[in-house]
């Protein structure tokens, strides 16, 4: 039973009441998407406070067909105040039927990165369209001011890639009012970026990096960074690649399959972030994402790195270096970034230092180990797991304030293969993990408790047989998932806490004559499960299905109390960042 405390009651008794939120994440969210071959998905939408919201259209219906931007001018809303319960990105894409890649998508805001996300694939008969949402209301302070955005969605169009692709974004404004007030957020959103109005990096190595010299406020008291590391190019399947002794002899990608974002201060590691397996509707088997796309295919979810320990450091004046780069990029990943900065308001200037950093000393070498033979059955491990604490203080106006961050990281792949004469068979297995705990005490009180665990599992089975004809089938399962769990206390009372369950599980069969070429495929069948919870009593529960290519089966809110979705408004029920601000610092 949760311990809710005078302060989580008086939220209660406040009327912060459960709202039923949208299960089917379209623009027709009403009706049943059973019979369609339309993209659909099981995510949730972004739930909304009470209250009327402000609109800001950034840009509307604009055709994406060619490798340029689409720029954009943005003002704040006005009769709509500078201190919102919410702010939320809805943003709608479509793709016309034909031929197309899938292509990376993103909105930029003065260097900020507000989505960043893939598109569909379409085929020769089917359109496709989509909805997007992210949770804005932690970049407020960005969107106070007017500013210059840039949508950046590079698509060739030509008489093969016949795909034109066209979007529209808003922002929607939650004023704060009794029952939804305006929770404290940080005081400094800055990008990590080179491009004023914002654009990705572009990693090839691991000592490539996304880096930034900054002169910050005298007074930081905490200090956050949204990363995100997303594959490209060579390393777009980077997680079915080996290391570079074993790739001929598998006929695999080399490099290696380990890859993590490293983030440093003035060249001291200062965190890291894991990075997920996305998989793009294009990505293995296109059919495999018809109509149902893989995790997050859509819309990234960043990861957030602790970086309060530092805020000393970053307070005292001098400029200083972030950096953002991915250990075993092997070109490229594209990387953003964004620094959140909370600042002290009763005191101009405050300070601090680090005072422990095991993560100094521990370099992100995996070990590798292998049992092929001469022919390349056997299997290829890769693993590595470190746990590192980092410390620092910062003398405040309320007292001495005692950050850490204590982090346990681990990564663990085996590559299978069983190669030979009518066989080519690789089984991927993959877990990426964090556990950890970020605390803030002023004395002895715990003033501050965030702890969070993710893991990431992949497993990706491509099973290649060749008939005595020379034709041959392709036949390949994913099972993909993105497990959260958060929770929040202060002094010792927890106050919140969450988890995030979504999984996608995709088969398919391609089929090839003897020359290679494409005639075929077949099997194909699809199924995601979204599940949400929290301490209060929120819940939302999501499923859908499809074979060959179209929705089968869809529910929402089973399993939920009443067979319905609630959830506060505040809650984070797609798994984006929260370090639980709003609920300490109302």
């Amino acid at each position: 039973m949760l311990r809710m405390g005078v302060f989580a009651r008086s939220l209660a008794i406040a009327g912060l009441t459960c709202f039923a939120c949208s299960a089917y994440a379209a623009a027709d969210a009403g009706a049943s998407p059973i019979g369609s071959s339309n993209t659909t998905t099981a995510d949730p939408t972004v739930p909304r406070p009470p209250g009327q919201p402000c609109v800001v259209q950034l840009f509307s219906n604009d055709t994406f067909n060619d490798f340029g931007t689409r720029p954009y001018s943005y003002a704040p809303p006005t009769g709509c105040g500078t201190r919102w319960a919410k702010v939320v990105l809805e943003a709608d894409f479509s793709v016309t039927a034909g031929r197309q890649f899938d292509r990376t998508a993103m909105i930029w805001l003065g260097g900020v990165n507000l989505y960043f996300g893939t598109t569909a694939e379409p085929s020769a008969t089917v359109a496709r369209s989509w909805h997007v949402e992210r949770d804005l209301t932690d970049y407020s302070a960005l969107l106070r001011n007017t500013g210059q955005g840039q949508a950046i969605l590079w698509n060739g169009v030509d008489s093969t890639y016949t795909g034109v692709l066209h979007g529209s974004a808003k922002l929607l404004f939650y004023p704060a009012s009794g029952r939804a007030p305006a929770p404290r957020v940080p005081d400094q959103v800055i990008s990590l970026g080179s491009d004023p109005v914002g654009n990705i990096a572009n990693l090839s190595t691991s000592t490539d990096q996304l880096a930034k010299t900054l002169s910050l406020p005298r007074n930081v008291e905490r200090a956050y960074l949204d990363v995100f590391a997303q594959s490209q190019h060579n390393d777009e399947f980077w997680y079915t690649c080996v290391p570079d002794q074993y790739a001929a002899l598998v006929n695999e990608c080399g490099g290696g399959n380990f890859r993590e974002a490293e983030v440093s201060i003035d060249g001291q590691p200062a965190g890291v972030a894991p990075i997920y397996p996305w998989i793009y509707t294009g990505g293995i088997d296109p059919y495999l994402w018809r109509p149902v796309p893989g995790v997050q295919t859509m819309n990234f979810m960043p990861y957030r790195v602790d970086l309060s320990p530092f805020a000393g450091v970053l307070s005292d004046g001098a400029q200083h270096t972030v950096a953002v780069s991915v250990a075993g990029a092997n070109n490229y990943f594209s990387t953003a970034a964004t620094l959140l900065v909370y600042q002290d308001r009763h005191a101009r200037q405050i300070s601090g230092r680090v005072t422990r950093n095991t993560l100094i000393d521990q370099a992100p070498v995996p070990t590798i180990a292998s049992t092929l033979d001469g022919t390349g059955n056997g299997d290829i491990t890769t693993n590595l797991s470190r746990h590192f604490v980092i410390e620092g203080y910062v003398d405040t106006s309320h007292g001495r304030v005692q950050n850490s961050v204590d982090q346990t990281v681990s990564f663990a792949d085996t590559q299978a293969f069983t190669i030979n004469a009518s066989t080519y068979r690789q089984v991927t297995d993959q877990l990426t993990a964090m556990d950890g705990v970020s605390r803030s005490r002023i004395g002895p009180i715990v003033t501050r408790e965030y702890r969070q665990q993710v893991s990431y599992p992949l497993h990706v089975d491509y099973d290649q047989p060749v008939a005595a004809d020379g034709s041959f089938a392709a036949a390949t399962t994913v099972q993909q998932g993105y497990s959260l769990h958060r929770s929040r206390a202060f002094a010792g009372i927890t106050l919140y806490a969450d988890h995030v369950d979504n999984t996608v599980n995709s088969a398919d069969t391609l089929d090839f004559d003897a020359s290679g070429n494409l005639t075929g495929h077949s099997g194909q069948a699809s199924t995601q499960a979204f599940a949400f919870g929290d301490s209060w009593g929120g819940c939302y529960r999501a499923d859908v299905a499809s074979a060959a290519g179209a929705v089968t089966a869809y529910s929402s809110g089973q399993g939920c109390p009443g067979g319905q979705n609630g959830v506060y408004w505040f809650s984070h029920p797609d798994g984006s960042p929260d370090q639980g601000d709003a609920l300490l610092d109302w």
